[in-house]
Parts: C-alpha cells; sequence; structure tokens
C-alpha cells in the first residue's frame, strides 16, 4: 500500500497518476470540501420533482426518473414516486449481466475511482451517500466480482458497472423504513479470495448499502468507467514499456556492433518528429560511453557501408510516432477519467425559462476511448514487431555479426537449443497481438430495438489493449534476456580491444544477473540448456515494475567510479524527463 497521503477527490482534475496510485497501490481517497455543496444543487432538482408527484402534482415524463430506459423510455411514464426509486433498483438488478472471468482488482478500483471523480462534477443528480459509499469501498478493499464481457462501450458501461452497483446498493426504503436485503441480488465480490455475497462483503468490511433512490441507478450505471480504467491500465503500462523497450534495444544494438551515425542529432532533426528526435536523444544517451557501437557526429564509423537492418537503424522512427501516438491517447484520457458521462445531465444552471433542467445527450458513448485503445493497441504492437525481428538477428549466427547460433556458446554445435525458443515465443505473442489490434472502433452491433443503434466497443478495445501490453512486456523480458547474454558474449568476444558495453546496458545486465529466476536459481549465464521459462518470469517482472528504467537512469546519473544502487520497488512512472504520457 503507498505511503501517499489521502487523495482528495473533487478539489482538481485527476490524474493517470492518481488514478494508477488508487488502483495499484490502495491509496486511501477522501472528498473534498467543496463536493456536497457542487453535487446539492443537481440532486435537489430531483427531490424536487419527486417532492411534487409525492403533492399529487402532474408531473411530465422526464427520462430515467419517471420513465423507462432505452427504447422503452417513451411508452409511459409513471405516477407513483416510489417507482422511481424501484426503477433505479430494478434497473441495476437487469443490467447485472454480465460474463466471463472477474477482472482483476486493479480494473475494479480504477473504475470505482472514475465514478466518483464523474459523480462528483455535479451533473448526475445521485445522492451524496452514493459516492460516500464508493469512497468506502475504495478504502475498506471492498472488491467486487466484474466479469469482463458485456459493455458495448455506448449507453455507458451498463454490464460492467452494474456488477459493482449491486454490490454499493440496496433496495430501496418503502415508507421510510428498509425493505429486506436479500443476499442472492446483491452480486458478488472477493473477501480472502473467496467470492460471497455483496451482503457479506460490505458486512465483512463495515459498509452500510446505500438504499436506492430516483435517478441513482442510472447514474451509476450509464457511464465511460469501466471502458476509461481499462484504457488507463494499459496505457501507463505501454509508457513503462516504451522506456524499457529503448533501453533494451540499445542492449541488442550493442550486442550486435551496431552503427551510431544512425542516431545523430542532426539526422532526426532534418525530419523534424518530435517523438523521433526525444527517442533518439534518449539512445544517445544510453549509448554515450559505448565502445561497441561505432561512428557519431564528431567520428566517422569504422566499417562500410555504416547501415544496419531497420530494426536496429529505424528504432527512432518507429519508437518515435509510438511515443507520439501514446502522449496523444494519454490527453484523451486524463480528459475522460475527469469527465462528466452519464445521461441525462441534470444542469441546474440552465435558464429559467427552461424548468427542464435534464438534459439528454450522449457523453456515454465512448468512442474517444474506443479510438485511443485501438492507436495504443496498433502501436504498442509496433514495439513487439520491430523487438521480435532483434531477437531473429541475435539467434541467427549469419546475422549477429560473429556471435555463437542461438546465442549459446555449445560445446558441440547442435547439442544445446539455447534461445532458440524464446525466439518462437515472441514470434506467437506478436502474431497474437496482429490478430487484437484490428480496431474494435470500426464495429457496432445495434441494440435496444435500434435506439442504440451505433456503439463504440470500447470496452472491447480496452480489453484487447491490456492483453497486447502484457503480451509484448514478455517480448520485451525476452529482448533484455537475450541481450544481456549477447552482451557478455561480446564482451568475451571482444576481450583485450578494450571495448566494452555502456554503462546503462551494463546496469541493465548486473539487474538480470542480480535478479533470480522465478524458481530462485540464479538467473546466470546460459553455457548449456536449462529450463528457460523461470528465467523469463522473472526478467518480465523486472520489465513490467520500470526496475530496468531506474536501473539504467540510476546508472547514468551516478558519479563516476561509484556503482549506482537498484531498488526494489514495483511500479514506476514513465521516465522522467520524457514526454511519453499525460501524467506529470
Amino acid at each position: 500500500m503507498t505511503t501517499k497521503p489521502v487523495l482528495l477527490i473533487g478539489d482538481g482534475a485527476a490524474t493517470l497518476t492518481d488514478l494508477i496510485d488508487v488502483a495499484r497501490d490502495r491509496r486511501r481517497v477522501a472528498l473534498a470540501p467543496e463536493v456536497a455543496e457542487r453535487m446539492a444543487p443537481s440532486r435537489d432538482w430531483i427531490e424536487g420533482i419527486i417532492g411534487g408527484m409525492e403533492a399529487g402534482k402532474d408531473t411530465a415524463p422526464i427520462y430515467s426518473i419517471n420513465t423507462g430506459f432505452g427504447s422503452l423510455a417513451g411508452r409511459q411514464a409513471f405516477d407513483d414516486p416510489a417507482d422511481a426509486a424501484e426503477l433505479s433498483r430494478r434497473l441495476i438488478l437487469a443490467d447485472a449481466a454480465g460474463v466471463g472471468r472477474n477482472v482483476d482488482e486493479e480494473v475494479v478500483r480504477a473504475t470505482i475511482f472514475i465514478r466518483i471523480v464523474s459523480l462528483t462534477r455535479g451533473y448526475s443528480g445521485v445522492q451524496f451517500a452514493i459516492v460516500q459509499g464508493l469512497i468506502d469501498m475504495l478504502n475498506k478493499d471492498v472488491f467486487p466480482a466484474v466479469p469482463e464481457y458485456g459493455s458495448l462501450g455506448a449507453s455507458g458501461d451498463l454490464i460492467p458497472l452494474a456488477h459493482i452497483a449491486i454490490v454499493l446498493t440496496a433496495p430501496p426504503n418503502v415508507g421510510g423504513k428498509p425493505v429486506e436485503d436479500d443476499p442472492l441480488d446483491s452480486g458478488e465480490a472477493f473477501v480472502d479470495g473467496r467470492i460471497v455475497s455483496g451482503v457479506k462483503a460490505m458486512a465483512h468490511a463495515g459498509i452500510p448499502r446505500i438504499p436506492i433512490s430516483a435517478k441513482d441507478g442510472l447514474a451509476l450505471l450509464n457511464g465511460t468507467s469501466f471502458s476509461a480504467a481499462q484504457a488507463a491500465l494499459a496505457l501507463w503500462d505501454a509508457q513503462v514499456l516504451l522506456d524499457t523497450a529503448t533501453i533494451t534495444a540499445v542492449m541488442s544494438i550493442e550486442a550486435l556492433r551496431g552503427f551510431g551515425d544512425a542516431f545523430i542529432a542532426e539526422l532526426h532533426d532534418a525530419r523534424g518528429q518530435k517523438g523521433q528526435i526525444a527517442i533518439a536523444a534518449r539512445i544517445r544517451q544510453l549509448l554515450s560511453d559505448s565502445s561497441f557501437v561505432t561512428g557519431d557526429r564528431d567520428s566517422n564509423p569504422d566499417r562500410q557501408p555504416p547501415q544496419d537492418a531497420y530494426s536496429l537503424r529505424c528504432v527512432p522512427q518507429v519508437f518515435g510516432p509510438v511515443k507520439d501516438t501514446l502522449d496523444f491517447v494519454g490527453g484523451i484520457i486524463e480528459t475522460e477519467i475527469n469527465a462528466a458521462t452519464d445521461n441525462p445531465l441534470i444542469i441546474p444552471e440552465l435558464p429559467s425559462s427552461r424548468s427542464l433542467k435534464a438534459v439528454s445527450g450522449g457523453n456515454f458513448h465512448a468512442e474517444y476511448l474506443a479510438f485511443a485503445a485501438d492507436f495504443l493497441s496498433i502501436v504498442v504492437t509496433e514495439i513487439g514487431n520491430i523487438t521480435e525481428r532483434r531477437l531473429f538477428r541475435l539467434d541467427d549466427g549469419t546475422l549477429n555479426r560473429g556471435l555463437p547460433d542461438m546465442l549459446v556458446a555449445s560445446e558441440k554445435v547442435g547439442l544445446d537449443c539455447g534461445f532458440m525458443l524464446p525466439q518462437y515465443l515472441a514470434a506467437a505473442l506478436v502474431s497474437d497481438c496482429k490478430t487484437l489490434a484490428h480496431p474494435d472502433s470500426v464495429d457496432s452491433i445495434p441494440t435496444s430495438a435500434n435506439q442504440e443503434d451505433h456503439v463504440s466497443m470500447a470496452n472491447n478495445a480496452g480489453r484487447h489493449a491490456r492483453t497486447i501490453v502484457s503480451n509484448i512486456q514478455q517480448v520485451v523480458a525476452i529482448e533484455l534476456l537475450m541481450a544481456t547474454q549477447a552482451l557478455e558474449l561480446r564482451e568475451i568476444e571482444r576481450k583485450g580491444t578494450g571495448q566494452t558495453m555502456g554503462t546503462a546496458s551494463r546496469a541493465a545486465v548486473a539487474l538480470v544477473r542480480g535478479t533470480p529466476a522465478s524458481d530462485g536459481r540464479p538467473n546466470g549465464h546460459l553455457k548449456k540448456d536449462a529450463v528457460l521459462y523461470p528465467r523469463i518470469r522473472a526478467v518480465a517482472e523486472l520489465v513490467t515494475s520500470g526496475a530496468v528504467i531506474r536501473a539504467a537512469d540510476a546508472a547514468l546519473s551516478a558519479p563516476d567510479g561509484v556503482e549506482a544502487e537498484t531498488d526494489d520497488e514495483t511500479t514506476t512512472e514513465p521516465r522522467a524527463g520524457s514526454d511519453t504520457g499525460a501524467a506529470r
């Protein structure tokens, strides 16, 4: 759990960093003092409508308060004010219809966080108690079981959000008194690794379930929070992945005795693309004291022609647009985290000439997030595409400039497979991503009797983006492992020449070799075949946690002759000084 102070929600824009703190590090949250005042006008308008109904006032149909939903909205207006609360309850029961595996706790926590931020904008008309209940769920680690399938990314993430709302809320009071709260209608949540009823989970946490009232149900369900959570988590991991992949690419470039001409600043300035210029500068920094790479702006390369294969030479031209795209995606996602996305929105400040303050629109439509997740999926797949090509080159004795076949100096050629199979694994993972990266946002299937005739499929896009990032984390981990082996072999080959790997790469190699395999055995230089999956698992954790970035940056910033220390933190922000991502 993070040691950061309690995060106040509602006193400013929430950031991607805030979301990660809450979702992954269980940072505690509270509502800013001004939230209650900001939420009050929209709730007062709702209660005024219900009060009028209770007094027998003739009330026109108001969507989501005294009408049905979707294509049922125009069928009938309810006269009994009790029906307004019952409508909210039945909506939650009807929409809790998801299937598939239950998503990770971090996705649920991120979703709840985003929903709180949205509701505290003050346009949703919910009871203040609803938002406080969501705060309590985060702070007391209530983890609703939310199936991954069901959202269309329009009309809001109705199904997954219903699986959270059903745990939070109880049946409406009747005559001011609570009614029986059937555990079978309370959803499911995890307690100590076991799935229990929502009633039991909330009781275990000491949180009262909130009797539902008018407008609460749709406000909890009708929004982009689940799709936004998926995309936000994928973005954060993609930012760390890109920074790490730049380091492992440099390790491979060194191991393959690449040419530095491809990274000279003036070459990239001539094109003018921001991301490309930044990636090239980072590569120059990482290569600054390597003697395995030849040629720079001050000296000629020692071999001709000074042109590497594209998977080495064109890293800035590939990772640059990846970086720029992630920056663009970051802007969309941070805006969406802070957006009011339910329907209708209650806007009390509309002119007095308009008595209907409930405004129906389409802020629930998640096309922004669908595009963002699709773009993210495409560019992260490209990280894997070019990385896998370097793995192939490292293994191939005809392409790796003198290193042993399959990166193992076997006693007898053919006796050991070395790193043959990790390249197979990378190829399988990248191929999977090529299928998953097909844009979900270009698909739409009409629903609700054609009232909802165009949907974004943002949740599918977010799920696929998360899978793609996970796959490519493994591919980059394989490069980290193989490039470490290759650099050691290169130093053995060049012994006595004075040529050595650079400081950043040496720090990464030391990190790999100092991290035990997942089975507890040393992750040492491979001299003969050994079981590789425990080694891959261990280095994958170094990639996902950002440990490689921290090790390289610490080594580069350490005074000459002082060995940088590494830490065991499990999360990192994208590299300081980078423009990648929105959270700074």
